[in-house]
């Protein structure tokens, strides 16, 4: 009988660059990303500008990222300074867009050096739908490339989603429009026809109905990333003197609505004044963080903060979210439906009221209502504004009323129990690995066309 080994030898490490677009809705889960891979020893480069850079979490200890900067071209019309969606505007992203087109060149350059040594040559570049250019660059010097998706829900067909009228015409307005030259739907596709596989921020045990379509509609691998979930414990540290969570400390347990719509997603300075009307009539205890809306104006209608005092707080500025939702005195989380936030609320099981602004928001919130999790905001179909009632109704629904309140609370504890699986999800970080040398070791260029079908 043998007495030698015979196992394989180990695996060198993969070099991996990731290129999120320039919002921080789409830098932090890329970090999240980063960090699950090279806490497993893979090597890996998150590649911004320096603005956006200095901003994100320092990395995990455990974790050792490599951040690179690449200088944002000056654009006519964009405020010096403004590097990300959370700087400017809705209606400046155009210019956004031009200022991150000027990053072709930079990071082409990057890749060229890269590629010159052995040693640092990316095995895989990983980027949002929006970097035709990153693709171009990538296929030049032979190094395959992975695109980025969110949800399934936004990208597959549901004959049953009522999309309402305003949702449907902002979309094609948002997705159709010049943005530096090209429509989003044009970058889209022109970055998945040069893509090897998609790597999608969901599974099948959170959208079994949608998940499985994505891949047959573009004619493309969809390899699931899992939800990505943060630590618990938020695994940066949080100071004990923030003021929010001394305020929370405070609270009875369960007792307070967490609101927060995202720093990509501002309101309209009436619709702010709506959405605290609506907050003083529910009568419920709330913890607000606010970011200054579109538009100028009064922040908040006039002696709002003196009538709620006591059971309410507005928090400027960033707040640490994870570590709010985890606070045992939150009950509730009205949220845009941003993908993070509502995995970040529903992580700690917390019952959802809807209020989805934009992109993909709207399909992430037909998702979690049809899971019963929460209620949406109810708008009007024409323009999407909604009104100080609509917002009572939904948030005494979930924090007030006990028959309905206890279907949202049980489904979002049914939920969490996906959400917050961390086997699962590591286990779809270490699959996904797999997937990336495969793919490598089958060839590097890209396989398959995007349908047609798909284009419709």
């Amino acid at each position: 009988m043998s007495t030698g080994s015979s196992s394989a030898p180990p695996q060198r490490p993969l070099r991996v660059v990731l290129f999120p677009w320039l919002a921080f809705g789409h830098l932090l889960p890329h970090l999240e990303l980063a960090e699950r891979l090279a806490s497993r020893g893979h090597r890996v480069t998150l590649v911004s500008t320096p603005g956006n850079v200095a901003r994100l979490p320092p990395p995990r200890p455990a974790a050792r990222v490599d951040l690179v900067s690449l200088p944002l071209p000056r654009v006519d019309g964009l405020p010096d300074g403004a590097e990300s969606t959370n700087s400017i505007p809705h209606d400046k992203h155009a210019l956004l867009f031009r200022a991150f087109d000027g990053l072709a060149a930079p990071f082409a350059e990057f890749l060229h050096a890269a590629c010159a040594d052995e040693r640092r040559r990316p095995d895989w570049i990983l980027v949002d739908v929006f970097h035709h250019w990153a693709a171009a660059a990538a296929a030049e010097h032979k190094v395959p490339l992975a695109v980025y998706l969110p949800s399934a829900a936004a990208l597959a067909r549901d004959p049953a989603a009522a999309v309402p009228r305003y949702e449907s015409e902002r979309g094609k307005a948002q997705y159709g429009s010049d943005h530096g030259g090209m429509s989003i739907f044009q970058r889209f596709f022109f970055v998945l026809e040069r893509c090897t596989l998609a790597a999608m921020r969901s599974c099948v045990e959170w959208e079994p109905e949608f998940f499985p379509q994505v891949a047959p509609r573009f004619r493309k691998p969809v390899v699931p990333l899992g939800l990505l979930p943060p630590s618990p414990d938020g695994g940066r540290g949080v100071n004990g003197e923030d003021a929010t969570m001394r305020w929370l400390d405070a609270q009875p347990a369960g007792s307070a609505l967490y609101v927060a719509l995202g720093s990509e997603a501002p309101l309209p300075v009436e619709q702010v004044h709506e959405l605290a009307l609506g907050l003083e009539l529910a009568g419920t205890r709330f913890l607000w963080a606010l970011r200054k809306p579109d538009g100028g104006g009064e922040l908040l209608p006039p002696g709002f903060q003196e009538r709620t005092r006591g059971r309410g707080l507005v928090a400027m500025g960033w707040v640490p979210q994870v570590s709010i939702l985890g606070h045992g005195a939150v009950g509730g989380f009205l949220t845009h439906c941003g993908q993070s936030s509502f995995v970040e609320g529903l992580l700690f099981g917390r019952p959802l009221v809807l209020l989805p602004i934009f992109g993909d928001q709207g399909s992430n919130a037909r998702l979690l209502e049809k899971k019963k999790v929460g209620l949406q905001v109810a708008r009007d179909e024409d323009d999407g504004s909604f009104d100080r009632h609509g917002v009572v109704k939904a948030v005494r629904a979930v924090m007030v009323d006990e028959e309905t309140r206890g279907v949202y609370v049980a489904n979002a504890l049914e939920a969490q129990k996906i959400v917050a699986d961390m086997e699962l999800h590591d286990r779809y970080i270490d699959e996904f690995v797999e997937e990336l040398r495969l793919h490598a070791a089958d060839g590097n260029s890209a396989t398959g066309t995007v349908s047609a079908q798909a284009e419709a």
